[in-house]
C-alpha cells in the first residue's frame, strides 16, 4: 500500500511540476511580449516628438506612465523567477503549485501591461499616419529649396564676375545656406516637421530673393545710368525756376498783404539751397557708378530726386500763390460758389434723414451759412487779406463735407 501512495505523490508531483513549467513560459512570452511593445512604442513616442514637438507633451506624459507600470511588472517577474527555481526537483507538489501560481499572475499583470500599451499604440496611430503622410511633403520642398539655393548662386556669381558689386545678395544667399545646412545635418534640425517645412520654404523664399537681386544687378546698372541722366535734366529745369519765384515774390511782396506771402518768405533761398544738396547728391551717385556701387549710387539719386521735388514743390506753391490771388482779386466771389454748393448738398443730405437733420449736424451746418455769409468780410481795407479769405473757404468746404461723411457713416452702421 505505501508503495502505491508513494507512486500516486510522485504522480501529481510531476502534474504540479509540469504545470508550473508551463505557467513559467507562458510568463517568459508574456515578458517577450511586453518588453517588445515596450521598446516599439518608445521608438513611435521619440519619432512622434521629432516630427511634432508641440503636441507630443501629453504623449509622453502618458507613455512615461506606461513604461513605469511596464518596469515594475518586469521587476516583479524576474523576482518570481528568483523565488521559485523550477530546476531544483526537490520540490512538493504544493511548492510548485506556488510557483504555478506566481507565474500565473505575473504572467496576467504582464499581459495587462502589455495590452495597455497596444491600446495606447492603437490611439496614437492615426496621428503617426497623419505626420508620417506630411513627412512625404517634406523632401520636395528640401529640393526646391536646395536647387533655388543653387540658383541663387549662380546669380550672385555671374554678377561678380561682370564686376557688380553682390554683398547683398551674397549675405541673403549665406543666411539661406546656413538654415538649409542645418536641415541637411540635423534631419528635422528639432523643429519639428511643421517648423522644418516652414524653414525650407524660408530658404526657397530667400534664395529666390537673393537670385532675383543678383539677376537685377545689370539692370540697376543700365537704370542708374539711364537716372543719372535723368536727375542731371532735372536738377537745371528746378534751377531755372529760381528766377520766376523770385519775380513771383517781388509780385507778393508789392501787391499783396504780407499774411498772403509770409509763410512762402524765403522760398527762392530754400529752392536754390535744395538744389545745391540735389547736385552735391548727384555728384555722389556718379563716384558711386564710376565704382559700380549701384545700390549706393540708387540711394544717393533717390535723395537727389528728393531735395528735387521739396524745392519744384515750393517753387510750385509760390507762383501758384500768385495765379490764385489774382483770380480771387479779380472775382471775389468766384470761389464761393463751390463752397456755397457743398454746403447745400450737406444740408440736403442731412434733411433727408428721417425726421429731419439731426441737431448735431443742424448746429454745425448752420454755423458753416453763418461763416459763408461773412466770409466776404474779410476782404477789407486797401490790400485786403485774400489768402485768409480762400483758406476760410476752404475750412468750410472741409467742414461741409466732414458733415456729409458722418451722416453717411451713421446710415451705414443703422443697417
Amino acid at each position: 500500500m505505501r508503495g502505491a501512495g508513494d507512486q500516486r505523490r510522485r504522480g501529481r508531483g510531476a502534474q504540479a511540476a509540469t504545470a508550473a513549467v508551463e505557467a513559467r513560459e507562458a510568463a517568459a512570452a508574456a515578458f517577450y511580449d511586453m518588453d517588445q511593445a515596450q521598446k516599439y512604442i518608445a521608438g513611435r513616442v521619440t519619432v512622434f516628438e521629432d516630427l511634432d514637438a508641440a503636441a507630443a507633451g501629453p504623449v509622453r506624459r502618458e507613455f512615461a506612465g506606461l513604461s513605469e507600470a511596464a518596469d515594475a511588472a518586469s521587476v516583479a517577474y524576474i523576482s518570481v523567477l528568483d523565488a521559485h527555481d523550477l530546476a531544483d526537483q526537490d520540490r512538493t507538489p504544493a511548492e510548485y503549485d506556488a510557483a504555478r501560481r506566481a507565474f500565473v499572475a505575473a504572467a496576467e499583470r504582464l499581459q495587462q501591461v502589455t495590452g495597455n500599451l497596444n491600446g495606447f499604440a492603437e490611439r496614437l496611430a492615426p496621428q503617426m499616419a497623419r505626420l508620417e503622410a506630411a513627412l512625404d511633403q517634406l523632401p520636395p520642398r528640401l529640393t526646391a529649396a536646395r536647387d533655388a539655393v543653387a540658383a541663387a548662386d549662380a546669380a550672385v556669381a555671374a554678377a561678380k564676375n561682370a564686376g557688380m558689386d553682390a554683398s547683398d545678395p551674397e549675405a541673403e544667399l549665406a543666411q539661406a545656406k546656413q538654415i538649409l545646412a542645418r536641415l541637411g545635418s540635423q534631419g528635422l534640425g528639432g523643429l519639428g516637421l511643421d517648423g522644418a517645412m516652414r524653414k525650407a520654404e524660408e530658404v526657397r523664399g530667400i534664395a529666390e530673393r537673393a537670385h532675383e537681386a543678383a539677376a537685377e544687378l545689370p539692370q540697376m546698372a543700365q537704370k542708374v545710368r539711364n537716372s543719372l541722366a535723368s536727375v542731371r535734366t532735372r536738377v537745371d529745369v528746378v534751377a531755372n525756376r529760381v528766377g520766376p519765384v523770385r519775380e513771383a515774390m517781388k509780385v507778393l511782396l508789392r501787391g499783396y498783404s504780407q499774411s498772403c506771402w509770409q509763410d512762402l518768405r524765403g522760398a527762392p533761398e530754400s529752392i536754390e539751397a535744395g538744389v545745391t544738396r540735389a547736385r552735391e547728391r548727384l555728384n555722389e551717385a556718379s563716384a558711386h557708378t564710376s565704382r559700380a556701387e549701384w545700390k549706393q549710387a540708387q540711394q544717393a539719386l533717390t535723395a537727389a530726386r528728393t531735395e528735387l521735388n521739396a524745392a519744384d514743390r515750393r517753387a510750385g506753391q509760390v507762383t501758384g500763390r500768385v495765379e490764385e490771388l489774382k483770380a480771387v482779386a479779380a472775382d471775389p466771389q468766384g470761389p464761393v460758389e463751390g463752397v456755397r454748393f457743398a454746403v447745400r448738398d450737406a444740408q440736403r443730405l442731412a434733411m433727408a434723414q428721417p425726421g429731419g437733420a439731426a441737431p448735431r449736424h443742424a448746429r454745425v451746418l448752420d454755423s458753416l451759412v453763418e461763416r459763408l455769409e461773412n466770409a466776404p468780410k474779410r476782404l477789407s481795407g486797401a490790400h485786403p487779406d485774400y489768402w485768409a479769405y480762400l483758406q476760410e473757404l476752404e475750412s468750410i468746404k472741409t467742414a461741409a463735407g466732414d458733415v456729409v461723411t458722418r451722416i453717411r457713416s451713421e446710415r451705414a452702421a443703422q443697417g
